[in-house]
């Protein structure tokens, strides 16, 4: 038997396979080269800030004055009446709300406090003449108008900013005060109270 290879049935030479893998991967890497080149290209471009952008919070500030000793007497007798005029203002940024509490002493146990009437009002046409919208009428010890508690209440007392309002105090002494009472002495200490009305109802 002939074991010679009939050069028909020879295998294909490789070479060629060679060269067309080749070819197709330099058609490959030219084409990235390309497509990388045209990413890195010049373009025109621009970029603008908006710069300056600043915060500032407000403020809540309330004013008194006087800031003391707004009703005073050394030698109050029954039937006696004392006025006091107090402004009040805001001198914050933003408005406000407030209200009022008191407390009153009883270091000699006479309760004096609870024998003198204290009257609040707005201003109308003057603290002398006390015709103003009233706004509290009682004991001077549960002296108190509005309420501290957050957001707003019954009694509170707005002001907007950059604004003020005069309240007028009057504290009396009843006529029918008796012999018990002489050389009391009692000393009151009005709290006034403010938060922001913004984003507070």
């Amino acid at each position: 038997m002939d074991d010679t290879l009939d050069p028909a049935q020879a295998p294909e030479p490789r070479r060629p396979r060679r060269r067309r893998r080749l070819l197709a991967l330099l058609f490959v890497s030219t084409i990235v080269t390309v497509g990388a080149g045209a990413f890195s290209l010049a373009i025109f471009t621009d970029s603008q800030a908006v710069g300056a952008n600043a915060f500032t919070t407000g403020t809540i500030t309330l004013g008194l004055a006087p800031a003391s000793a707004l009703l005073t007497s050394a030698a109050m007798m029954p039937g006696d009446t004392v006025n006091g005029s107090l402004a009040v203002s805001n001198t914050g940024t933003g408005q406000l709300r407030y209200s009022m509490t008191s407390s009153s002493t009883n270091a000699d146990a006479k309760a004096l406090r609870d024998q003198i009437t204290l009257t609040i009002s707005t201003l109308g046409t003057s603290c002398a003449v006390f015709d103003g919208t009233s706004l509290y009428t009682g004991a001077l010890s549960a002296a108190a108008f509005g309420s501290n508690a957050q957001g707003a209440q019954a009694g509170d007392r707005t002001l907007n900013a950059s604004s003020s309002e005069t309240l007028c105090f009057r504290a009396s002494l009843a006529l029918s005060t008796g012999n018990t009472f002489q050389g009391a002495a009692t000393t009151t200490t009005f709290t006034f109270d403010a938060e922001q009305t913004a984003n507070n109802p």
